[in-house]
This record gives structure tokens, C-alpha cells and sequence, in this order.
């Protein structure tokens, strides 16, 4: 029965695409100058690889539609995280995402999945022109596939919903003579491991918490930076800790991108100093 569950989730993923593909047809996007549109974050939304940014997904400017499909593979020392999704950008006002997460028990056994949809609209500004850059609010609801090991840890749900406030700006010969991106995002949320052990636990349930990015253009295509991502520790089971990573992500134009990264998350399910690799393929229309 799972595996016809998974099946049906998946399917509905490619339709989701597929259908937002045929809709961009008339109006392709491409207006944006490159890179304004970040990569795909692990939750589906624009952004890094650990948070999601103010910016919107694709080069879509106010006329225009955009698509973004993404694959995404990262490992630590006892786990493995997949992530398939895809997201569109409706005239750079408003973004729709849909992703799914497969979490590998590489040392324990089994995986967690999880389907993720989001929805993001940007309140104002520009991340070039504005002085204050591009604020964007944004909701993300997360339902676990299978709940059963969440909730042998402690978890108080098997679904749950984050809210978070992001702004983006980009400075202008801000470091040695490159442009810099910073993004700071404030998400409220009760989600443990990012929804993957469940929601709230025995020690606390939904609490804001806060998240950073910093990039440096060493080429108007290729950035290098870093983010940090405060969470919740709702299990008094599982110990959670923030997650950091360095990333390298390339725009070999406005329709591919592939992002590396060093990752370091901590504590997962009792098992310490959880670091490893990053690695993510977007392709934008």
C-alpha cells in the first residue's frame, strides 16, 4: 500500500510540472538578468540549498511565466537525502512549489518521505535596485508519508505547516570588487529535522526561528557562499541542532544551474556530527 501511495505522489509531482510547463508556453521567462532567481531549496521553494530566499524562482519578470524542475542528492555520514521537485513563478508576484523529500536510513534502516507544498508571493522591491532589497512571505505545509517512526520518537503530529518573512538584497562591488547577496529569512515553525521527524514533541512545539545567506558573485555565473539555518529541538529523544553548509553554485545560463556544497547538520535521530556532500541539478524555463 505504500509503495502505491508513493507512486500516486510522484505522479502527481511530474503532472504538476508537466502541466505548469505547457501553461509557460505562451510566456516563457528569461526577462531577469541570471541568477536573480537563486536554485531550489531542499523544500522545493527558491533559495539556497537549506532555506528558502525572498527571490523567486526562474527569470520570470511581471509579464511572464516561469517553470523551474529541480533534482536534488545529499549525503552524511548515516544518511542520504533525495529531493525531487517543481515550482512556478506567475509574473514574478507569485510562486507555487510542490517537492518531494526521501530520507534515507542508511545506518538504522528504512526511509521517511514527505511531500511539500508551498506557496510564496513577494511583497515588494527589487533584490537589484530596491535600497531595501525584495521581501517575499511564503508557507510551506509538509504531510509525512508514513508517520510511524515521528511518532515512536515523540512527535505531537505527522503534518504541520511553516511560515516565514525572507528579504534579499544584492550590493554592488560590495567585496573585493564582487557583488554580494545576502538573504535573512524568519520562519515560524514546529517541524522536527525540517518535518522529517514530525512536529512538536514533548519539549516544544512552534517557535520562530532564524536563517541566513551570504553569497559572493566570483563570476557574474558562478557564486560561492554560505547559510546557516537555526531549528526548533522539540524531542528530549533526538537532540536537534542548527544546520550550516558552503556551497558553489554555477548558471551555465538561465536554464541550468548545478550547486555543490559541504554540509554539516549536527545531530539526526540520536546520531552525532552528521556531515557530508550537496550536490543539485535545476533547469529553468
Amino acid at each position: 500500500m505504500r509503495n502505491t501511495g508513493s507512486s500516486k505522489r510522484r505522479a502527481i509531482v511530474a503532472a504538476t510540472a508537466l502541466g505548469a510547463l505547457l501553461a509557460a508556453t505562451a510566456s516563457m521567462a528569461g526577462s531577469r538578468i541570471l541568477g536573480t532567481g537563486a536554485v531550489s531549496a531542499i523544500e522545493g521553494a527558491a533559495g539556497g540549498g537549506l532555506s528558502p530566499w525572498a527571490v523567486l524562482s526562474s527569470t520570470a519578470s511581471d509579464d511572464e511565466i516561469g517553470v523551474t524542475a529541480a533534482a536534488t542528492r545529499a549525503w552524511v555520514d548515516d544518511y542520504q537525502l533525495t529531493v525531487t521537485g517543481a515550482n512556478v513563478n506567475l509574473h514574478d508576484r507569485m510562486e507555487f512549489s510542490i517537492a518531494r523529500q526521501t530520507f534515507e536510513l542508511s545506518t538504522l534502516g528504512g526511509e521517511l518521505e514527505q511531500d511539500i507544498y508551498g506557496a510564496k508571493v513577494r511583497l515588494f522591491g527589487d533584490v537589484l535596485y530596491h535600497p531595501l532589497g525584495v521581501w517575499s512571505a511564503g508557507v510551506m505545509h509538509k504531510r509525512l508519508v508514513d508517520g510511524t517512526v515521528p511518532t515512536a520518537l515523540g512527535a505531537d503530529d505527522v503534518n504541520g505547516t511553516d511560515a516565514y518573512l525572507s528579504a534579499s538584497k544584492l550590493l554592488f562591488n560590495a567585496f573585493l570588487g564582487r557583488n554580494v547577496l545576502l538573504n535573512g529569512t524568519l520562519r515560524n515553525t514546529s517541524a522536527n529535522q525540517g518535518g522529517l521527524l514530525g512536529f512538536g514533541g514533548d519539549q516544544g512545539g512552534h517557535a520562530w526561528m532564524a536563517e541566513g545567506s551570504v553569497g559572493v558573485f566570483v563570476t557574474p555565473s558562478w557564486v560561492v557562499g554560505t547559510e546557516y539555518r537555526q531549528k526548533p529541538d522539540n524531542l528530549s529523544v533526538a537532540d536537534e541542532e542548527d544546520w550550516q553548509s558552503v556551497y558553489s553554485a554555477y548558471f551555465f545560463n538561465k536554464h541550468v544551474s548545478l550547486t555543490g556544497a559541504w554540509l554539516d547538520l549536527g545531530d539526526i535521530a540520536g546520531l552525532p556530527s552528521q556531515r557530508g556532500g550537496y550536490l543539485s541539478l535545476q533547469a529553468a524555463f
